[in-house]
């Protein structure tokens, strides 16, 4: 018997198809509520990884922008360390279901597009988090991506960057999405006066995790 091809691949190619690179993502948040999909990246708690960042980084206040906040644990982990977070979602479904899961959260949950963000995020957070996100986005759309990555973060800031590395991936047998990062594409995110910190991999070499500031 042949396993069924997962949900989030099916949908992206179908949305992409479309010359939409987000739109799958709120067909899948709509489709796991209804209890027929799975949303992968979705676990119940915030990332390990990120976890030990804040233990040593309070907010005291300072302002946060959680990319792609999904059900909201990053989010909510950031803001119990004092963060004044704003998480958002290009899912409307997610971020419904965050406001839900959460509703005495100090966290502001939006819809958002990170291809077309508000112009008032310009310059306006002293920490952006984008962890495994853009790399669900093929790679003609990561420059417009980044771009607008590095417009968030307020002069001396801190932007993380973390995402499936390409370089020890078998590449030739990968099935999409996500579509790894090179190391090249995560340095990229250091422009419009962003410069790069730390680049580092962790989990064994499976994903980067890389440090900015303006």
């Amino acid at each position: 018997m042949t396993t069924p091809e997962p949900a989030d691949r099916v949908l992206a190619r179908a949305s992409l198809a479309e010359g939409n690179p987000t739109g799958w993502f709120d067909q899948l948040y709509t489709a796991a509520a209804r209890g027929e999909a799975e949303v992968p990246w979705t676990r119940g708690q915030p990332g390990i990884d990120l976890t030990a960042w804040a233990a040593e980084h309070p907010g005291g206040g300072r302002r946060a922008l959680v990319v792609g906040s999904a059900l909201g644990d990053d989010s909510e982990l950031l803001a119990a360390h004092g963060w004044a977070v704003t998480g958002f979602d290009v899912a409307p479904t997610a971020v419904a279901a965050a406001r839900a899961r959460f509703p005495e959260s100090t966290v502001d949950y939006v819809v958002a597009d990170l291809l077309d963000p508000p112009p008032a995020w310009h310059h306006a957070f002293d920490l952006v988090v984008e962890i495994m996100n853009i790399q669900a986005m093929p790679r003609d759309f990561r420059p417009t991506a980044l771009k607008s990555l590095a417009s968030f973060l307020a002069p001396g800031g801190t932007a993380i960057v973390c995402e499936v590395a390409e370089e020890n991936m078998d590449m030739a047998n990968w099935q999409s999405p996500p579509w790894p990062f090179s190391r090249p594409e995560i340095e990229s995110t250091a422009q419009d006066g962003v410069r790069l910190l730390t680049l580092d991999t962790i989990r064994d070499g499976a994903r980067y995790w890389a440090t900015f500031t303006r």
